[in-house]
C-alpha cells in the first residue's frame, strides 16, 4: 500500500487548519474550511486506487478477468464535491449577510455575536 495520498491528505489538511487558525478575515477562513474539505476528496480516491485497474463501465470486462477500481469511492468523491460547494456558497452567503450588517468580516470586530 502507497503512503503518498494518505500524506498528501493529511499535509492538505493541516494547511487548511492552520490557516483557518490563523484566519483574521472570515472570507479567508471559509476558504480554509474549503482546503480542509478537499483533504477529504484526495482520501477518498486513495481508498479507491488500485493498481492497474480499470474503470469498471466497460461492457466487455467478463467477471475476475481483471482489477477494477470500485466505483462506489468515486461517486462518494463527487458527491462529497457537490456537497463541499454548497456548504462553501452557504457560509459565504453568511459572510456577505454579517458584512452588510455589522460592517467589517473580521472575528475579533463582531462583538454582537458573541454569547
Amino acid at each position: 500500500m502507497h503512503v503518498l495520498p494518505y500524506l498528501v491528505a493529511v499535509y492538505i489538511f493541516l494547511t487548511g487548519c492552520y490557516g483557518l487558525a490563523t484566519s483574521r478575515n472570515l472570507i479567508h477562513a471559509v476558504g480554509c474550511l474549503a482546503v480542509c474539505q478537499c483533504a477529504t476528496y484526495v482520501l477518498l480516491l486513495a481508498v479507491g486506487y488500485r493498481d492497474g485497474a480499470t474503470a469498471p463501465v466497460f461492457s466487455d470486462l467478463k467477471p475476475g478477468s481483471r482489477p477494477v477500481v470500485d466505483p462506489v469511492v468515486q461517486a462518494l468523491t463527487l458527491t462529497d464535491i457537490v456537497v463541499g460547494a454548497t456548504v462553501t456558497a452557504l457560509l459565504l452567503a453568511l459572510v456577505l449577510q454579517i458584512a452588510k450588517r455589522h460592517g467589517t468580516v473580521d472575528p475579533d470586530e463582531l462583538r454582537e455575536l458573541r454569547g
